[in-house]
Formats: C-alpha cells, structure tokens, sequence
C-alpha cells in the first residue's frame, strides 16, 4: 500500500520536522504501507513558517491548488491513497471530487478519532487565527455538539521547532492549555496542528488528568489504510450523486490547470 503524504510546510526547510514524521510514519504504519512524503514547493513561503499565508483564507485557497494538483498526480502515480496532513484541510472536499483514490483529512481523522474515543473534544491551535476555521470545520462536518471549542494553545510555530530539541518545557505548556480545555468540558484533546501533534507522540504524551490526546497522524493513516483495504473488498468509498460529489472531466480539469499556466504541476 502506497500513501501520498501531503503537508502545508516545505518539508526541506524543516529538517528536525521531516525527521520526526518519518520515524513517526515507520511507528504507526501497518507492515507494507509505505508512506511518501511530500510538502510545498520550494519558495511557496517567504520564510519556513507557513502561518503568516494560511491564517488568511483568501491565501490558503490558492495555495490549495498545489494540493488538488499533488493528489492528481498521486492517482496517476498508482497511489493507494492521498493524505491532507495539515489541519485546515485545503480543499478537502473538493480534492474527494476529482479523484477516486481514497482522501483523508488530518482534521476530519483525529476528530473522527476523538469522538471514538470520549465525549467532547477539544482542540489546541499554535496559529491563533485557525481557530475560526477549525470551528467552522467542526461543524462543517457535523461534530459541532462534541466540540467544545478550538483554542490557542498558549505559544508559536517557533517555539514548536524549539522543541523537537528541547521538548520538556513545551509539553508542560501544552499540558496546561489542554487543562483549560478539560475544564471547559473536554475529555479527549487534539493537539492541532501536525508539527505539535508529532512533537507530543514522539514523547509519548497522550493523556492528561484521564482525558485522551489523540494521535492525529496515526488517525489519518488508519483511516487511510481502512478506506484502501475497503476498496479493494470492492466497498464504496466514495458518492458519486451532488454538487459536492459529482466527478468533473479530467480532460476539463487538465484544460483549466493549462490556462491558468500551471499544465506542469500534474507531471
């Protein structure tokens, strides 16, 4: 099994973060599941910190081209599955429409995760502005009554590539946020986005007080890995009625991508 890994971060300029996924990948796959990461093109950001462009839904929308591109090329690649490995989940639903691979979503696994895990969930954000669409998402996808709500956890993306070295001083933070989230109601805490949330499995946090912190990478690779075997046992994976769901031409799909110049990113 193949799984397309794709990521909101130019992987190359994150070293201690690719090197933590990959081992993380190698902990929680299944034997034969074979996971292929990819991340941004080089230059997509002025420095290694994409949240100055996705904090803005406007810039977050056309970066999420490169995601619809990468998961064409995925498929014709001969990929099991493609894997949005980013909370906001950039086109998500649009991306389940040109294809007929499986597609996960970060999110969308660690919050179906959590509700099979507790009663309530919360979320911890590093990039304050998410928070709204999280939320959003959250109801979107019909768990707005077990969620409590998405907060900031307290400090920033810095701070998260500080502690792949020196992690002590960040879980006791996080620790302490997830806390605030427990009393407003939480039993179960997904620790936002995927830096943070391999930071906190590589040290092995996943409870506080009693309540659960959801390995939000392994939740999209089992899923991944579910929604595969599924379609080859000859399940649907997929509908194919609705606006929503309807598969467009791909011939139309690459004339579109010609026009707008960009023909070269489904090769």
């Amino acid at each position: 099994m193949q799984i397309w890994h794709q990521s909101f971060t130019v992987l190359s300029d994150l070293g201690a973060y690719d090197e933590a996924l990959r081992k993380h990948f190698a902990k929680v796959a299944l034997p034969g599941t074979s996971i292929s990461m990819h991340g941004m093109r080089p230059g997509t950001y002025r420095t290694n910190y994409p949240g100055n462009d996705i904090r803005h839904a406007a810039l977050q929308h056309l970066h999420s081209l490169q995601f619809i591109a990468a998961a064409i090329r995925a498929e014709r690649e001969g990929y099991d599955a493609f894997a949005i490995s980013t909370l906001p989940e950039p086109a998500l639903t649009e991306i389940r429409s040109l294809v007929e691979i499986p597609v996960v979503g970060y999110g969308e696994a660690s919050m179906l995760a959590a509700c099979q895990t507790g009663r309530r969930f919360g979320v911890l954000t590093f990039i304050d502005e998410l928070t709204e669409l999280v939320e959003e998402n959250a109801r979107r996808l019909g768990f707005a009554e077990r969620c409590v709500g998405a907060r900031h956890v307290g400090f920033r993306f810095d701070d998260v590539l500080a502690g792949f070295s020196d992690p002590a001083p960040l879980i006791d933070r996080f620790l302490a946020a997830a806390r605030r989230l427990l009393a407003e109601g939480a039993d179960v805490v997904i620790p936002g986005e995927a830096p943070l949330g391999v930071l906190l499995a590589a040290n092995g946090v996943t409870e506080v007080d009693g309540a659960a912190i959801i390995d939000s990478l392994g939740a999209w690779v089992r899923q991944a890995e579910a929604l595969v075997h599924a379609r080859r046992a000859g399940s649907a994976v997929r509908a194919r009625r609705g606006y929503f769901n309807a598969r467009p031409d791909p011939r139309r799909v690459e004339e579109i991508f010609a026009f707008y110049g960009l023909a070269d990113w489904l090769n």
